[in-house]
C-alpha cells in the first residue's frame, strides 16, 4: 500500500499528464477555427475537427481517470501514450 503523499504525487503527475495533452487537442481545434475565420476552411470542416477532439479528449479523460492513478502515472512517467490526436482519427472503409 502506498503513502497519501505517493497518491498525491500520483494525481499530480497524472493531471499534469492530462492537461499537457489536453491543451494540445485544444490547439488543434484553435488552428482550424482560424482557418475557419479566415475563409479558408467551411464548417463541416470544423465540424469534423470538432467531433474528432470530442473522441480524442473522450479517451484521453478515460486514460487519466478510470484506472488505478498509481499504474497510470507509472505509465505517464515511464512511457506515457501520445497522440490522442491520431488514435482519434476516423477508421478507414
Amino acid at each position: 500500500m502506498s503513502s497519501k503523499s505517493e497518491q498525491r504525487k500520483a494525481r499530480e503527475d497524472v493531471a499534469a499528464y492530462h492537461e499537457a495533452e489536453l491543451s494540445g487537442l485544444v490547439a488543434h481545434v484553435g488552428e482550424v477555427i482560424d482557418k475557419f475565420r479566415a475563409g479558408e476552411i467551411d464548417a463541416f470542416d470544423v465540424d469534423q475537427v470538432l467531433f474528432r477532439y470530442s473522441r480524442a479528449a473522450k479517451e484521453l479523460w478515460k486514460f487519466c481517470n478510470l484506472g488505478n492513478v498509481e499504474i497510470t502515472a507509472r505509465f505517464v512517467r515511464e512511457d506515457p501514450p501520445r497522440d490522442w490526436w491520431q488514435r482519434a482519427a476516423p477508421k478507414p472503409r
